[in-house]
């Protein structure tokens, strides 16, 4: 074979490698800009906003609101007593605890109640929080002073309706549903009740192992 056709086709061979090669480079290469597309349309097809309106449905709303009875997976809300704090279709407020007590609960429900309750109600529960001071000293005239946690009012009330106020909120308090989660408001409802007895309790409701200590 002469010498000259050999070069020619060593040239084409390696020139039908040019386009293999820019392919691995376009695939295995980061840009900067999109990738060119023959036919678009499904990558960016016409698409309405949230809440916004539309033609298509007869009540001119986009978004289609949840089947009636749909419930988020995990958050079947079929007990009252916990998840409401009431019995007899919400005519009263539970008396009793729809969770268990323990230490745990009562960990989880001092801290939840340190970040959100202690703030207006103290440490203590007795009202006079941070917050309150605050107001005091400002004297504005418009403050409605936190309640006592601790007194005889709140001690009589049921955990449920302690429960409410905080899921509901109560005359200048706000709602809390939103940002403590109904475990940890039994949690707290749970705390609140201790603070009741250590502020009312006498020698004889702590412990006789426990006695020694606090009578030295």
């Amino acid at each position: 074979m002469p010498r000259s056709i050999l070069y020619v086709l060593l040239a084409v061979t390696a020139l039908t490698l040019v386009p293999m090669g820019l392919i691995y480079k376009s695939r295995h290469s980061t840009k900067a800009d999109p990738r060119i597309q023959v036919v678009y349309d499904m990558d960016d097809q016409f698409h309405y906003k949230p809440q916004e309106g539309g033609p298509f449905f007869a009540d001119g709303r986009v978004m289609r609101p949840p089947v009636t009875g749909t419930v988020p997976r995990g958050r079947l809300a079929d007990d009252d007593a916990f998840w409401k704090g009431t019995v007899q279709d919400d005519t009263l407020f539970v008396d009793a605890f729809p969770v268990a007590l323990d230490q745990e609960l009562l960990d989880r429900g001092q801290e939840r109640y340190n970040i959100y309750c202690a703030p207006c109600h103290g440490l203590s529960g007795n009202g006079n929080g941070m917050v309150n001071i605050r107001a005091q000293a400002l004297a504005e005239g418009t403050w409605t002073p936190p309640t006592d946690l601790t007194g005889q009012s709140v001690v009589d009330r049921p955990v449920g309706h302690i429960y409410n106020t905080i899921t509901n909120g109560i005359r200048n308090m706000p709602a809390y549903r939103a940002q403590i989660e109904p475990a940890d408001r039994w949690a707290i409802v749970a705390y609140v009740r201790a603070l009741q007895v250590s502020r009312n309790a006498s020698l004889e409701d702590v412990p006789a192992e426990a006695r020694g200590a606090l009578q030295r």
